[in-house]
């Protein structure tokens, strides 16, 4: 569901171009565009497609997000078993999820389009927060991501939709690596 979703959102992406020009929404749509483009032409030399690259890329997105949704599982049973002081688990969830996550900004050209957030706020968010409440914080960013309808609804294409796809995923990543950091600092 999730790899069809990606590849309505890429194929969806041609009607972008019909846009009316004044569309306050047009810049974005102009960047789906690109992205469909970019997806098309893996290669880093521009060759056109290659079909086994792009089947090895929409692979690797699939993989992606089936590890965030397993670990974000995992993290939903600890805190329910209230195991919030799990930090070798916390560490190692926390440390997959941030990695896939940046994978998926990458993969589908989803990075933040403006200079990175100061990471040191974010760090000193889940420093005030109880380990539990910073597990549940994450997972809601994760259920937004995964929720938004470019990801959710195949063949949405909606510049809200994705710009708060764009910022979901920062955070999921913002946060991931400031849990992990107080992780390892509370295990040694």
């Amino acid at each position: 569901m999730l790899l069809c979703s990606i590849g309505c959102v890429v194929v969806g992406s041609g009607a972008i171009a019909a846009q009316p020009k004044g569309d306050p929404a047009k810049a974005q749509m102009q960047e789906m565009n690109r992205r469909e483009i970019q997806l098309n032409r893996i290669s880093e030399k521009g060759r056109p497609n290659d079909p086994k690259r792009s089947q090895a890329l929409m692979d690797q997105v699939n993989e992606d997000f089936t590890r965030i949704l397993t670990r974000h599982n995992e993290i939903v049973r600890a805190i329910s078993e209230n195991r919030s002081g799990d930090y070798q688990f916390i560490s190692e969830a926390t440390g997959e999820i941030k990695k896939r996550s940046t994978r998926l900004q990458s993969s589908l050209k989803l990075e933040k389009p403006e200079p990175a957030a100061d990471d040191r706020k974010t760090e000193l968010l889940v420093l005030g927060m109880e380990t539990k409440d910073a597990m549940i914080l994450l997972c809601r960013k994760i259920e937004s991501f995964i929720k938004n309808p470019i990801i959710d609804e195949p063949g949405t294409v909606d510049a809200q939709a994705i710009e708060q796809a764009r910022k979901d995923l920062q955070s999921i990543v913002e946060l991931s690596d400031a849990m992990k950091k107080q992780a390892d600092k509370r295990m040694h």
